[in-house]
């Protein structure tokens, strides 16, 4: 990514959850008031409470938190994959209802078509939406292309390797030109090197396209790799209570970012110390 980006002064000290409700732009992709879930009946502790947060278009935000905090069930709310149980939920102020093209959502598992060839795959969603063949031929070009995977657009998805199979999926999705990308832990099962070439390729890809990204992931470091906002979230069933959105942590710095920079360990320890001061309060109570 082009060095010209410059940093942007800011105070990295985290944001209350009533700040995290304003997006860093003036136009919002995603927004979420007072959006909670409950699983089960009335009496059960909510999975999610009163969440506030709005995310602008183009901007990259990322989720952590400890396990069972809820942080894949509000991105399935947003994908319009689970119902919230109270709130309101736009994507660019649109009501969801429902899975929509507007959403494009990649997970863990590849989800890949086994008898596609990677083209193919990338192609499968312009073809369901009946787009003229010569159309659907130059954006499967294209998005090959810009994973950089045209030396094995022929081959099938059990001939790559974790990391080109992750490559297809996202440019399947992006294929569909969807209003915002939903991130659920993508990169989780890739070992540490392919991991860090996929993150700096995403962050390529979401800058060339002007991608809305909401990026659920386990990894403090990957966070501050990629996003412009941390949110930082708490709490959850098994410990307790609600889960909740605790700070959000802007992330100030330029690209491409050196994780041995010391403005980058620097935010790293701002957002441990939050998760962390969440867990110890949860264990004294």
């Amino acid at each position: 990514m082009s060095s010209a980006l410059q940093k942007t002064p800011s105070s990295r000290s985290p944001q209350s959850p009533a700040d995290a409700a304003t997006s860093t732009g003036s136009t919002s992709a995603i927004e979420l008031h007072a959006v909670s879930k409950t699983f089960g009946d009335a009496g059960s502790v909510p999975s999610l409470r009163d969440i506030e947060l709005e995310v602008a278009e183009a901007e990259f935000v990322a989720i952590v938190g400890a396990s069972g905090c809820g942080k894949s069930t509000l991105l399935r709310i947003v994908g319009g994959l689970e119902t919230a149980t109270d709130g309101v939920v736009r994507v660019r102020h649109e009501d969801v209802r429902g899975p929509g093209p507007d959403r494009g959502v990649v997970f863990q598992d590849y989800g890949l078509f086994p008898w596609l060839s990677v083209r193919e795959n990338i192609a499968y969603g312009p073809k369901q939406r009946r787009l003229p063949r010569a159309e659907v031929d130059e954006i499967a070009d294209r998005f090959t292309e810009m994973v950089g995977l045209e030396r094995v657009s022929a081959q099938f998805p059990s001939e790559l390797s974790g990391g080109m199979q992750q490559r297809v999926a996202i440019a399947r999705v992006l294929a569909n030109d969807p209003a915002v990308l939903l991130m659920d832990e993508p990169f989780g099962a890739l070992d540490s090197l392919t991991r860090l070439s996929m993150q700096t390729q995403l962050r390529q890809l979401c800058s060339d396209l002007g991608c809305t990204v909401l990026f659920v992931t386990h990894s403090v470091e990957e966070a501050v790799v990629l996003a412009d906002r941390v949110v930082v979230m708490a709490g959850g069933p098994s410990h307790g209570t609600a889960g909740h959105i605790r700070t959000v942590v802007p992330v100030d710095l330029g690209f491409p970012r050196d994780i041995t920079e010391p403005g980058f360990n620097e935010i790293k320890r701002v957002l441990l110390a939050e998760i962390f001061a969440e867990q110890s309060a949860q264990d004294v109570a």
